[in-house]
């Protein structure tokens, strides 16, 4: 499988399922559903430099099942991450390979909406259709992976999500990737709020986490993050020390699934991250000071 194999089956997995979603549900019957709706928790970031977005995800392709979790057991996990300091929780909806669905979605967004804590839909969306989907099920954000889709068809998420007041989460692998989002981000630098860039580790062909990809792309980031847009660490970070690693290269979040998901106290594992990447952060603000 090279990585064109892998990002192009799940494409064009997700393309059917939108087909099929639009059968159900056109877009102007899902926009007029959504205007009924209340409006999603908006992200928050703390004010302590670093944040986490904790994941729900049943199976990961690299490792196999993470979870036993049934689909009332899912809305007390999120609740857990809620309340260890999360600042959203992502929610795998890809079936095939993940084992999520659409319901996990909803499922977590009513657990945690009187939280307000935002829901994030992680999937390998194609098309807007599926952005508007995910706010129907209750999410206050979107995953776009850079990847995989034109352009014109990312620029058309970005918008429908922003529209909507969702945050959008666009992840990048490399550097051309991030020649792009500087570009896609650049023009909509008003809404910085809602915009978030994340990096990666993982190995778009053997799925495998990439050592020090992470703090490599870090460097990266000063040229191609525009000012006031967050930087989020994806994969491969697994403890408490890697979550400190991350926030003293730079990133401003970290999006955490397996390791939350296979441990026995996700919320001591979550809070643990956040309290040492914090102090990663504070005495990252000394160090800069001290040089100034």
């Amino acid at each position: 499988m090279n990585t064109s194999d892998f990002l192009f089956t799940m494409a064009r997995s997700s393309r059917a399922r939108s087909a099929a979603s639009q059968q159900q549900c056109g877009s102007v019957e899902l926009r007029a559903l959504i205007k009924e709706l209340p409006s999603p928790p908006r992200l928050q970031r703390s004010n302590l430099g670093f944040d986490l977005i904790a994941e729900i995800k049943l199976r990961s392709p690299a490792t196999g099942q993470l979870s036993a979790l049934v689909d009332e057991n899912l809305a007390d996990r999120a609740r857990v991450y809620a309340e260890a300091g999360a600042a959203a929780v992502s929610v795998l909806t890809e079936p095939s390979r993940f084992d999520g669905t659409i319901e996990h979605l909803i499922l977590t967004a009513s657990a945690l909406a009187p939280l307000q804590v935002p829901v994030m839909r992680k999937d390998f969306l194609v098309d807007a259709y599926q952005v508007l989907e995910a706010r129907a099920a209750g999410a206050g954000g979107v995953l776009v992976i850079l990847r995989m889709l034109e352009r014109n068809v990312i620029s058309e998420m970005i918008d429908t999500a922003l529209g909507e007041n969702l945050f959008i989460l666009l992840e990048a692998f490399d550097e051309n990737d991030l020649i792009l989002a500087k570009e896609l981000l650049e023009a909509r630098r008003s809404c910085a709020q809602n915009l978030l860039l994340g990096i990666n580790c993982r190995d778009l062909i053997s799925l495998q986490v990439i050592p020090n990809h992470l703090e490599k792309m870090a460097k990266y980031l000063p040229q191609y993050l525009p000012a006031g847009i967050a930087s989020v660490a994806e994969s491969g970070v697994t403890c408490a020390e890697d979550a400190a690693r991350m926030a003293s290269a730079g990133y401003d979040l970290a999006l955490v699934g397996g390791a939350l998901m296979s441990d026995v106290q996700p919320a001591s594992l979550a809070a643990a991250m956040l309290t040492e990447a914090r102090k990663a952060v504070a005495a990252r603000t000394v160090l800069t000071r001290v040089a100034h």
